[in-house]
Parts: structure tokens; sequence; C-alpha cells
């Protein structure tokens, strides 16, 4: 049996809204917004920045914090000490399409599903029948972000 307090708690979570990636709003380049409800989950970001089937953000950036994955890349900024010069907004924006801040940025977009250039549809060779899925979800993002706001000094 449920308690009256259990019953919100599911309700508040399955009403939880999602900025869609087409519904997003950038302001020089951030993400005021919070792209869920939910918090992140600063644990399951670690999880992500290291994983080669979502983030993989150590492919390019370094960061101390994540030492123990092998392999940090050079192409990026080193993200230490990120969480003390960086808003969450600004993060965010950065995360979820890093063209909106840094117009030349190599850095691919996590959070956006049209608008490529002759993207391809899985190994064929031909171009997607339709938007291609973010690479993150809009909570992976979020996850990311407070991961991210960790990274300060002591």
């Amino acid at each position: 049996m449920l308690i009256p307090s259990a019953v919100a708690l599911c309700a508040t979570v399955a009403a939880a809204e999602t900025v869609l990636p087409g519904d997003v709003t950038f302001a020089d380049g951030a993400i005021e917004q919070p792209l869920t409800d939910g918090a992140g989950d600063p644990d399951r970001g670690k999880e992500i920045m290291t994983s080669r089937g979502k983030g993989n953000c150590i492919a390019c950036h370094q960061v101390e914090a994540l030492s123990e994955a092998p392999f940090h890349g050079e192409v990026g900024p080193p993200l230490d000490y990120v969480g003390e010069y960086r808003s969450a907004a600004e993060l965010r924006g950065i995360v979820a399409n890093a063209k909106m801040t840094f117009e030349g940025s190599v850095m691919p977009a996590f959070y956006k599903t049209s608008g490529f250039i002759r993207p391809g549809d899985a190994y064929t060779g031909d171009a997607a029948p339709a938007d291609l899925p973010p690479i993150l979800t809009a909570q992976e993002i979020e996850d990311v972000i407070a991961f991210l706001q960790t990274l300060k000094d002591g």
C-alpha cells in the first residue's frame, strides 16, 4: 500500500518535464533553464564523462579527477576547476551545443537532433532519413553538469 507522500512523489517523478532539443533556448551560448526537472547526479555524470558509448569527454579533455580513466585527450581544454569559472548555465550550453558559445569548436553537439550537414544513417553511407537522436538525453546532460560543477579547487 502506498502512503500519500509516496503517491505524491510518484506523481512528481512521472510529471517531470524535459526540454526537447528543438525547444532549447540559448542566451549568449548559455542555457539558463535546466533541461529536466530532476537534479543532476554527479556520480552518473562522472560515468558519462568516461563512457565511450556516451559522452566520452576524456577523449578530448584532460580531467585530473578522472585520472583513473585512460587516454585523456588534448584537443579540448583541461576541465580541472571548470566548476569555479563556468556557471551551470554556461556548462549546459557548452555540453548541449558548444558551437553556440565557440563558433569554430570541433566539440560535438550532445543535445541536438537536426541541422546537421550530411549526417549518415549508421554505416550505410546514406543520409539519415529523419532527425537523429541526441547523443545524450536531457537528464544525462544535467548529470554531466552536476559532475563538472564538482571540479573546483579544494
